[in-house]
């Protein structure tokens, strides 16, 4: 009998009006210094662009422009939560980003989070 705690691949905003399920367990995460994921706290997993199933957007959901306006960042319409980013355009090898902050912390506890000095140099700081 396998009685080994297998994390959920599903998570969501606070209120649940936008449902994020992964095509995998990711083994590393990104946190950022910059401006925007400083603010928003998220702790990102990548996946390619379209791998991950997203319930809920984008009729739930509203998007943010910034910077080089090559990603979108979204957001529930309800409860403010940061879910996840995406391309502007879908080219081959497109990626998103996942906000892991809306899966349970014992999932995110199974990952390695990188720390980004997206506010300065753009290179890892460990």
């Amino acid at each position: 009998m396998d009685t080994e705690i297998h994390p959920p691949l599903a998570g969501s905003c606070h209120c649940g009006a936008v449902r994020l399920t992964l095509p995998f367990a990711p083994t590393t995460a990104t946190s950022c210094n910059c401006t925007l994921c400083r603010r928003v706290g998220g702790i990102w997993a990548y996946f390619d662009y379209g791998a991950v199933t997203i319930d809920g957007h984008p009729e739930y959901t509203e998007s943010y422009l910034w910077g080089d306006r090559t990603l979108k960042t979204i957001r529930c319409k309800n409860c403010g939560i940061v879910t996840h980013w995406e391309p502007i355009e879908a080219v081959a090898g497109a990626r998103h980003g996942v906000n892991l902050r809306n899966f349970e912390p014992a999932f995110l506890d199974t990952v390695a989070v990188r720390h980004l000095d997206g506010a300065d140099t753009w290179e890892f700081l460990d």
